[in-house]
């Protein structure tokens, strides 16, 4: 096995049926706090395992959402893999799932059926867009899913949308299942009865673009995209300081307005000037305000303009790269890195935040082979 230490978790069997980020980040995370991942795969494995070979052969994101798993292969589609993936189920305490609209169904694993293998299971379905709906049967990934819920709207420049960085919408989405998973355990420890989870991407993503929603649904207009810089405060983002610098901060408050106003850009007018009274007047009026800013700043210069910054009390950060990130100080002093075991041999990667698991007492995990553990978990069930 690829236990990880104890944890909260322990003694808990989950079962996952995923591909791509969702399903396998949120077991990962069960994973990390102690349970038991037994990741159920198809002969040819989860497609992620197939994005590249940057981690030691295996691909990033699958080594990222798989570590500490086992794995164990089997045909759902032929008599011998439904049984033995019948014998798991009876078994376990949580199965998560996104193989896609209708798939388990189809297999002959419905809802319905798997609560009568296991009335204690906590099956927690998956999907883009839900169970029901003119779109329930649509396939989904992350960049479709920014699309549908307004996020690109209001991502990216005035000159067009952007997509998230990074898969935004599957962690996301991890994230509320991990939570509806945690919260049914602590439900059956009460009632000693499962419950159907049915977490929806696209459900997802509307509760986190509800702030700048609520703009449409009470003012009639959206947010504009204002690339580095926030579309409802202001200043809040990225300021130039020179030809190729600029500076990180962020003003939420009055206090903070009128400091960034008397001590770092050295403009007290600014502070009592009627356009520029409070955040919503600044937004209102950002087209003269951030200039007037960023002319302040370049007069002052970079490292004198940080300088102020930090002494004035004023949130203010760097903007890395990934290799900043690699290399961030805080990050080394607060001991968050850890090795995780790969094809390739090991690898480093941050410690999961939940920060609830003794370093010393966790076992180094292991991104799992293809299929590495079916003999010794179905031996489990004879």
């Amino acid at each position: 096995m690829t236990e990880r230490g104890a944890g909260p978790l322990n003694g808990l069997r989950v079962v996952e049926v995923g591909h791509a980020v969702c399903a396998p980040l949120c077991a990962r995370h069960l994973a990390d706090l102690g349970a038991d991942v037994i990741k159920v795969e198809a002969p040819g494995g989860d497609l992620a395992r197939r994005y590249d070979d940057v981690v030691g052969g295996d691909s990033a994101y699958f080594a990222w959402a798989n570590y500490g798993k086992r794995s164990v292969v089997l045909d759902l589609r032929s008599e011998s893999g439904r049984a033995d993936f019948t014998a798991l189920i009876a078994g376990a305490d949580v199965l998560i799932h996104n193989l896609g609209p209708g798939a388990m169904n189809r297999l002959g694993f419905s809802g319905e059926n798997l609560a009568q293998t296991n009335p204690r299971l906590i099956d927690c379905a998956i999907s883009g867009y839900g169970t029901s709906g003119p779109m329930a049967e649509r396939k989904a990934f992350d960049l479709l899913v920014q699309g549908e819920a307004g996020l690109m709207s209001v991502t990216g420049t005035q000159d067009g949308p952007a997509k998230v960085g990074i898969s935004i919408v599957d962690m996301c989405t991890a994230m509320y299942a991990l939570s509806a998973i945690q919260a049914a355990l602590i439900g059956r420890s009460t009632s000693d009865r499962g419950r159907r989870i049915d977490i929806s991407m696209l459900d997802c993503l509307a509760e986190w673009m509800m702030a700048p929603a609520f703009h449409q649904i009470h003012t009639g207009k959206s947010p504009r995209r204002e690339g580095a810089r926030h579309n409802m405060m202001v200043p809040y983002g990225l300021y130039r300081t020179g030809p190729s610098t600029s500076v990180n901060f962020a003003i939420q408050t009055t206090n903070h307005w009128q400091v960034l106003c008397e001590e770092v850009l050295e403009a007290p007018e600014l502070t009592d000037h009627p356009d520029y009274a409070n955040n919503a007047d600044r937004v209102r009026n950002r087209v003269d305000l951030e200039p007037e800013i960023e002319k302040r700043l370049w007069s002052i210069g970079h490292d004198q303009a940080l300088e102020r910054l930090l002494a004035a009390g004023i949130p203010v950060g760097e903007v890395n790269d990934l290799a900043g990130l690699v290399d961030h100080p805080q990050l080394a002093a607060r001991d968050r890195w850890m090795t995780i075991r790969t094809q390739g041999g090991p690898a480093p990667t941050v410690r999961p935040p939940f920060n609830l698991i003794d370093p010393d007492e966790a076992t180094q995990p292991a991104v799992p082979s293809l299929g590495e553990h079916t003999d010794s978990v179905l031996s489990e069930l004879r």
